[in-house]
């Protein structure tokens, strides 16, 4: 028997716009009618909310009054790592994405798609996909495809050139299926099913495949691989 997600139940929005947080609140309750909604408006406030309790999601801005939305992702790895990040910006642009991913956002979404698009790609965390806008993942494929967000991108979280043939020994076979097939963007349910192993096994697989791409993401770990040779 496969093993549904847990439901969200405490959802942290990180903006300064008081109209763009009620709108997210309005959209979360649509997709998870039973959740809290916590509001922040600034970094301190939002590390404030994390210490309180935990937040099995953070929708956060990058534009915030006392820094980068951004500069939250590496204090939510260390602090509150079962905490995912879905960034939602009105910025666009490949390093900001970029950035985001390889700090550990499990999605990126704008702020310029309607409620129901939202919506959706929200909702699809729920089925163990990554919530990513069509025009932000279209972006990051062309990236991957042409080679040259690595060289134009400072954000690699290591160094390829000497980490690559530790990378490739540290995965095992296993590992790798999976890997390959989380690229081709199937779900863990998925997965298990083509495998023939159990979801919890996928996932134990998938946790293993980020520690070691020194990742938290399923975005991350694809991106991670491609640059360092281990998916075509």
């Amino acid at each position: 028997m496969t093993r549904e997600p847990p439901p969200l139940q405490h959802i942290l929005l990180v903006d300064d716009d008081p109209a763009l947080r009620r709108r997210l609140a309005g959209v979360v309750a649509q997709v998870a009618p039973k959740a809290t909604c916590t509001e922040a408006a600034t970094l301190g406030e939002a590390r404030e909310q994390l210490g309180r309790r935990r937040f099995e999601l953070v929708l956060l801005d990058v534009g915030l009054p006392d820094g980068s939305g951004l500069d939250l992702l590496p204090w939510l790895a260390a602090h509150a790592p079962d905490s995912d990040a879905v960034v939602i910006s009105s910025l666009g642009d490949d390093a900001t994405v970029l950035h985001a991913i390889q700090g550990g956002a499990v999605g990126y979404l704008l702020k310029n798609g309607s409620d129901m698009e939202l919506g959706l790609s929200l909702a699809s965390m729920q089925r163990g996909g990554a919530p990513i806008d069509p025009v932000i993942a279209r972006r990051i494929l062309h990236l991957m495809a042409s080679g040259t967000a690595a060289s134009q991108q400072k954000v690699t979280v290591v160094n390829i050139a000497t980490e690559t043939t530790a990378t490739k020994t540290a995965l095992s076979e296993r590992e790798l299926d999976v890997l390959k097939l989380v690229a081709q963007g199937h779900t863990n349910r998925e997965i298990a099913q083509g495998l023939g192993l159990s979801v919890h096994t996928i996932e134990c697989h998938a946790k293993n495949i980020y520690r070691k791409l020194a990742v938290r993401s399923r975005a991350g770990a694809v991106y991670s691989a491609r640059s360092q040779g281990l998916l075509p």
